[in-house]
């Protein structure tokens, strides 16, 4: 008898968390007992600042995607910031720099932050977020038409255009719509 009920409780926990890995790579929140919680990805971006600054030019990019020595190298290399002057006055970088060091993914406990961080060496410091290990990986099914050859995409930095929730910290594979393809799951 005891051991029926030990045998029927794993292959319940076995379906149980089976069925959760076989749903794919997706980072929802999932407990037992309750239904599928959204959370955020990587941290939301909090400061308007950062979000004005950089985001003028590009999309303000959630600290949490690059670790802290990435971020030191970028906010010190201001002058030529990939072939533009994004240079700031030095209270404003100050500040920024500091809440990009106090929310990168060394310092995170979100859980692709702590996936990116996994994914990159000691000695690697990607300036760009398209060269982490870990966001190649979960980019690397995607055919290029629907990416580097989609004129409303054009390359894996333009996160926004695919990925609806980006902004809030999002990533998920549920809020994913690609421009002239529609939603994707791997």
């Amino acid at each position: 008898m005891k051991k029926t009920m030990v045998f029927a409780i794993s292959i319940t926990l076995a379906l149980v968390f089976g069925w959760q890995v076989a749903q794919g790579d997706d980072d929802d929140d999932w407990r037992i007992g309750q239904s599928w919680k959204r959370t955020a990805d990587v941290a939301p971006i909090n400061n308007p600042d950062y979000v004005e600054e950089c985001g003028d030019c590009h999309m303000a990019f959630s600290p949490g995607l690059l670790p802290a020595r990435s971020w030191k190298k970028l906010m010190g290399g201001l002058e030529d910031h990939f072939g533009d002057n994004a240079e700031l006055d030095p209270d404003t970088q100050t500040v920024l720099t500091q809440y990009l060091l106090d929310n990168s993914a060394d310092s995170s406990d979100y859980r692709r932050s702590r996936k990116v961080m996994r994914s990159l060496a000691s000695n690697q410091t990607p300036l760009r977020i398209t060269k982490v290990p870990y966001i190649q990986h979960e980019h690397d099914e995607i055919p290029a038409r629907m990416i580097t050859d989609n004129i409303d995409v054009g390359s894996l930095s333009n996160c926004m255009a695919c990925h609806q929730q980006a902004d809030k910290g999002s990533f998920s594979e549920r809020d994913i719509a690609i421009p002239g393809y529609g939603s994707w799951d791997d």
